[in-house]
């Protein structure tokens, strides 16, 4: 069966590897509201770009940014899918990354980004991707939508039961 996407000649823009670095950081902040492990979290950026670069890839009606968090998310999904049962690390408190801010993170601040990550992980999978994509990463509603291929409204009601569930664990 055909989409009717399918349909219609191609329209975007080639995927440029010169300018990936620029999302780096929103990406690897994604990243680690998915896995809620910061080792995981540069493991599994490092494997989204290694997948994003192993070819040429066409962006087709998106930005970079969106297109670059549907890879993460894939990426996420395949490695849960093949690594059922693991472990999970959980890094001491002066491991945090201090450099995902401009400015050194107060030790009560660290403490409680550490526990706003803790409590995303712990979502479900479709409001975890849901607010990862637009509170974490900053996507649009409408971004978010297109890189999770969901509709708009879909976004809006599973970032509001996302955003209750984080925080009702935080309180």
């Amino acid at each position: 069966m055909r989409r009717e996407a399918d349909s219609f000649p191609p329209e975007g823009h080639e995927l440029d590897p010169a300018r990936l670095g620029d999302h780096v950081d929103r990406l690897y902040r994604a990243a680690w509201a998915l896995c809620g492990s910061r080792e995981d979290a540069e493991d599994l950026v490092q494997e989204t770009y290694a997948r994003v670069l192993a070819r040429r890839r066409l962006v087709r009606r998106e930005d970079d940014l969106a297109y670059l968090l549907r890879a993460l998310r894939n990426t996420f999904l395949a490695g849960r899918r093949t690594v059922r049962a693991r472990t999970t690390v959980v890094p001491l408190d002066e491991e945090l990354d201090r450099s995902a801010s401009v400015r050194p993170l107060e030790p009560d601040e660290l403490a409680e980004q550490r526990r706003v990550y803790g409590a995303i992980a712990e979502l479900p999978d479709q409001f975890r991707e849901a607010i990862v994509a637009v509170d974490v990463v900053g996507l649009s509603y409408r971004e978010a939508a297109r890189a999770l291929r969901i509709p708009e409204g879909t976004v809006t009601s599973r970032l509001w039961r996302a955003r209750e569930q984080v925080a009702e664990r935080l309180t």
